[in-house]
């Protein structure tokens, strides 16, 4: 995939895990949530209608089934799935597992509180079950 650079704010924000066939795998360093983001593999890309049909029909894959295993593996009552981009331009999805019993359920994710960075021991455990989950899918 051509010219991907990651945006600076995407790399302050999150933790990298792997690479799916189309997109890259961060953790948003919140945990509060598991909060993962997939960022298509290209550059200059802000909008879903900007990658190819095959593109567009691959993202949604991998975020549903992504989303789909954490819910099971995790335990969670609901995921949100969401591409905003009002604030980072470069094109991600956001897909977020919801617990009745989390910080800003049920009110968004966004503007609610202060994220809480993960600690090492944190950060590892959630990264080891996320690469589980991610070499389980059929993307």
């Amino acid at each position: 995939m051509n010219n991907f650079e990651l945006d600076e704010r995407l790399t302050a924000d999150t933790l990298p895990i792997a690479d799916l066939p189309l997109s890259r795998v961060l953790l948003m360093n919140d945990a509060r949530y598991p909060w993962v983001i997939l960022v298509p593999r290209y550059g200059a890309i802000s909008e879903v209608f900007e990658l190819s049909l095959d593109d567009q029909q691959q993202l949604w894959r991998e975020a549903t089934q992504l989303g789909e295993a954490m819910k099971t593996s995790l335990g969670g009552d609901k995921v949100n799935i969401a591409a905003l981009g009002n604030v980072v331009n470069q094109l991600h999805v956001h897909v977020i597992l919801r617990r009745h019993s989390d910080a800003t359920w049920p009110a968004p994710v966004w503007g609610n509180g202060s994220p809480e960075p993960y600690d090492l021991d944190g950060q590892a455990q959630l990264r080891h079950q996320l690469l589980a989950l991610i070499d389980g899918l059929d993307v």
